[in-house]
């Protein structure tokens, strides 16, 4: 790394994606494709060793997705409430979900086969307990795992911690009001993502040159979403989309929910873990062809299925505008996810990351009127802003900068 005598003003940002990385100054932001026969840290010092060498490490924040977050498997006991309650915490906690289970269904359902991260295990108020008995047990003794947190009600917690080993018992996320508690388990999960960097050979490194702690991009961008309307035109209810190369994050306004969950915040964050462009790719298009619309999508597009089979740019574009419209649908009424969001009342439709660099807004107003028509059957037409200098994620982490 290159050395200079001048410091750095202010904060040096970087944020460390699955197929990018940005650096951001006082004065600037730069984007660069990451060279995968480096190690990030190395990469960083190539493309950006002047910048880095002019700031201290206490002045160096970084976030990153590079290392795909944690996989989550939460089994509760309804869906209305402690389903729900630890599922919000999870997505805006940067946590990525791979399946959750009714505790009464526990008998009939699958046991993932590959490594789960983290198990969340919740259900109950604190007055009433026995309600996990020894299905519980035998589901997990099934299931690999490297951790597992309990967030229930408090009696079950106790003998369950005599009987799982190294459970975490932490308070129960659903109060006697049947409100949501999300401290804990938050602070939980976000020092979790923080262990697994530092467990990840190629993140790790990046303490190298931070003395700061490596936050989750999405957890980041989060902070931004109070403050968006101070720097786009952006009005509430909104939603925002960030597509990647390995998933495609979305954080919506909780105005866009029906049966909204009792919190702070106004903003949530649902992940689509297999909806990505590059990393993706083929869970991308197996969804795109088990969806009977695409195919319409893609003539309207004027290409033709073999498009899935080429790399050019064009490719890259089809795939971007598949993903929009892939992601639209998941949380429609039409092919409802976790979350269905009143899309008519949507006023404003946010794109960062990657994608405005690919697509024009031209290119994105065509497949999300495309949407509206084919799937909601309505000519409602919410603004399109793009997020073209990464000033959302700026903003985001500039607030959170200044919080420590």
């Amino acid at each position: 790394m290159s050395t200079s005598t001048t410091p750095g003003p202010g904060k040096l940002l970087i944020d460390v994606g699955s197929t990018y990385f940005k650096v951001c100054t006082a004065d600037s932001i730069e984007q660069h494709f990451r060279d995968f026969n480096k190690r990030i840290l190395d990469d960083l010092n190539t493309k950006c060793g002047d910048t880095l060498a002019r700031y201290q490490p206490k002045d160096i924040q970084i976030c990153s997705s590079a290392n795909g977050g944690l996989s989550t498997l939460i089994i509760g006991v309804t869906e209305s409430f402690s389903l729900k309650y630890a599922t919000n915490i999870a997505y805006n906690s940067g946590i990525n979900i791979i399946d959750s289970i009714v505790f009464q269904d526990i008998e009939s359902v699958s046991v993932p086969s590959d490594l789960v991260d983290v198990v969340i295990i919740v259900g109950g108020i604190d007055s009433n307990g026995g309600i996990f008995d020894e299905r519980l047990d035998n589901y997990l003794n099934k299931l690999t795992y490297s951790n597992v947190v309990y967030v229930g009600n408090a009696p079950d917690g106790e003998a369950l911690s005599t009987r799982i080993e190294r459970l975490v018992q932490l308070p129960n996320i659903v109060d006697g009001r049947l409100h949501i508690v999300e401290s804990h388990l938050k602070d939980y999960l976000t020092n979790l993502y923080q262990q697994d960097i530092e467990g990840k050979e190629d993140i790790k490194h990046l303490y190298d040159i931070t003395a700061n702690q490596i936050y989750s991009t999405p957890f980041i961008v989060g902070q931004a979403l109070p403050k968006i309307n101070t720097s786009f035109a952006v009005t509430d209810p909104f939603i925002l989309i960030d597509i990647g190369g390995a998933t495609t994050d979305v954080h919506y306004s909780k105005d866009l929910v029906e049966d909204n969950i009792v919190t702070e915040r106004g903003h949530d964050r649902i992940v689509f873990k297999k909806l990505g462009v590059y990393k993706s790719r083929q869970s991308l298009i197996f969804t795109a062809e088990n969806n009977e619309f695409a195919y319409e999508l893609l003539m309207h597009l004027k290409v033709t299925e073999n498009i899935y089979s080429e790399t050019s740019e064009k490719a890259t574009k089809v795939m971007m505008q598949l993903a929009i419209f892939l992601v639209l649908c998941q949380m429609s009424h039409e092919r409802p996810s976790y979350v269905t969001l009143k899309l008519l009342a949507m006023n404003s439709i946010v794109f960062t990351g990657g994608i405005t660099k690919v697509l024009t807004t031209a290119d994105i107003e065509d497949v999300v009127a495309f949407f509206y028509r084919k799937i909601l059957n309505s000519e409602h037409k919410p603004v399109t802003v793009l997020d073209t200098h990464y000033d959302i994620w700026t903003i985001g982490a500039k607030e959170h900068a200044a919080c420590q």
